[in-house]
Parts: structure tokens; C-alpha cells; sequence
């Protein structure tokens, strides 16, 4: 009868070999079909990356313990170590560079508006940058973020102000409120008589366009917008994270008990809970 340690092993890695088959094979269909937006390109890599990572951490852990094979575990065993501590290390990271970030309250409406100071120096050089900044553009028009909030303004404009808008939404969907600008309809925004408050800090106001596809895309405005809803996704994921270092610590300390019931036995295949 073999060990239940084996056993547990067996499943779950059986489980996690058929998630990483899947990122492959959806990883290889977005390449094959060939998709035309960044936003879908963004995430081929990562998704093929993380299938690959699978397949051969469950085939590892699958032949280790099917036939105790305890050089094959203690192969499973290392990468397992080195993902515990990268988990651990990312997680610790996520909560560093996400402890600033807090929107203040425009007076008399229903959305708060963010400055790019309210984040660590290591979310706007390296998120926000020109360099990735059209790809996640992209996202955004992809995403149709502000034709939801376009589509449902209110007849009086005043009542706009106080919806509750999310902080993409406020930083890319509108003109900042310091600039001043007179909400007339759905698709229109204009300049008051006395011209646009250009004095207000990095200028978006001469960047907003009431085009659908311009919008305030450019603006510093939806790049803090975006900065902030990163900020509440990582700490999620930190969360996350936390469960999955948990549940990987516990399968380490089960591969270490399988490892040990396989030092006294010899080497055979495990079938139905019986040698073959």
C-alpha cells in the first residue's frame, strides 16, 4: 500500500498538470489566431510562461512519486523552494511599492481625483512609462472604459458630478476638474469663456479631446487613475499571494514525507494503490 504522501503528490499534481496544459493550449490559440490589439498580446507570453512552468513542475512531481523516483522529487522539491521564495519576495515587494497612493476628494462630487506624487517612484518609472504606456491605451479603448460612462450621463449635467466614478474613469474619461471645463452633453465637453486653467500642474488640460478615442487618454490624469486602480489589484493579489504561499508550503512539506517513505523502498510504479 503505498504512502499517502504519494498518494496526495500524485493528485495534485495531476490537477495542476491539466491547468498548465490549458495556459499552453490557450497561450498557443491567441498566437495562432493571430490577435491584432496590445492588450491581447500582453498577456501571451506570460500565460505560455506559466503553462510551461506547470507542465514540468506536475510531470516532475507526477513520475517522482508515481515511481519513487526520489531524484525527480527532490528536482520537484527545489523548484518548488525557489517559488515559495519568489512568491514570498514578490508579495513582500507588492505591499512596498503600493503603501502611497491616496485620492483626494473633489469638493461637492462623487469621485476622488489622484496626483502621480501620491505613488512610489517605482510604479511611474516603470508602469506608466511612455514605453508601456500605449499598450495599456490600448487596454483601455479595448476595454471600452468611458463609452459605459458615456452612454449613461445624465440628461442634467450637474447631476454627473455626482456619480461615482471609478478612478480610471475619472482620470480618463473627463477633463480634471481644475481646468474647468462645462459638461454640455454625453459627447461634449467645452472651454469656458475665460479659456482653460493651462496653469494647473503637467498641463492636461490642452491635452483633453472630445474624441472617443482621445478623450483624456494622454492626460497624467488617467495615468494616476490607472496607478491607482494597479494599486488596489496588487495588494489584492499580495492577499493572494499570501494563500498560495500557504498552499505551496503545505505541498513542499508533503514532497519531503514522500521523499523520506521513498528512501526504504525500492523503485516501482504505484497503480490503484497497489505495486505493479
Amino acid at each position: 500500500m503505498p504512502r499517502l504522501s504519494n498518494v496526495v503528490i500524485g493528485i495534485l499534481n495531476g490537477c495542476t498538470l491539466i491547468i498548465g496544459l490549458a495556459a499552453t493550449i490557450a497561450s498557443l490559440y491567441l498566437r495562432i489566431r493571430g490577435v491584432s490589439t496590445d492588450c491581447q498580446k500582453v498577456i501571451e507570453n506570460p500565460l505560455l510562461i506559466l503553462g510551461l512552468l506547470l507542465l514540468v513542475l506536475s510531470l516532475l512531481g507526477l513520475v517522482g512519486s508515481l515511481y519513487r523516483l526520489n531524484f525527480m522529487l527532490y528536482l520537484y522539491l527545489t523548484i518548488l523552494f525557489l517559488l515559495i521564495l519568489g512568491t514570498l519576495a514578490f508579495t513582500i515587494f507588492a505591499i512596498l511599492v503600493t503603501n502611497k497612493g491616496v485620492g483626494r476628494t473633489v469638493s461637492g462630487k462623487g469621485y476622488s481625483e489622484y496626483r502621480l506624487g501620491d505613488y512610489s517612484h517605482w510604479l511611474q518609472k516603470y508602469v506608466v512609462n511612455e514605453e508601456h504606456w500605449n499598450e495599456i491605451r490600448s487596454c483601455l479603448v479595448d476595454a471600452k472604459i468611458c463609452d459605459s460612462l458615456r452612454d449613461n450621463i445624465p440628461q442634467v449635467p450637474g447631476e454627473f458630478y455626482k456619480k461615482n466614478l471609478s478612478p480610471i474613469q475619472s482620470g480618463c474619461c473627463k477633463p480634471p476638474s481644475e481646468c474647468g471645463f462645462e459638461l454640455k452633453n454625453a459627447t461634449l465637453w467645452t472651454v469656458p469663456k475665460s479659456g482653460p486653467a493651462v496653469a494647473v500642474a503637467e498641463a492636461d488640460c490642452k491635452k483633453w479631446s472630445n474624441d472617443k478615442y482621445g478623450l483624456c487618454y494622454a492626460c497624467n490624469a488617467c495615468k494616476r487613475g490607472v496607478l491607482s486602480n494597479i494599486r488596489k489589484d496588487w495588494r489584492l493579489f499580495a492577499i493572494f499571494n499570501g494563500c498560495v504561499l500557504a498552499f505551496i508550503t503545505i505541498v513542499y512539506c508533503i514532497g519531503c514525507c514522500a521523499t523520506r517513505n521513498n528512501k526504504s523502498r525500492p523503485s516501482y510504479p504505484i497503480m490503484y494503490g497497489r505495486r505493479v
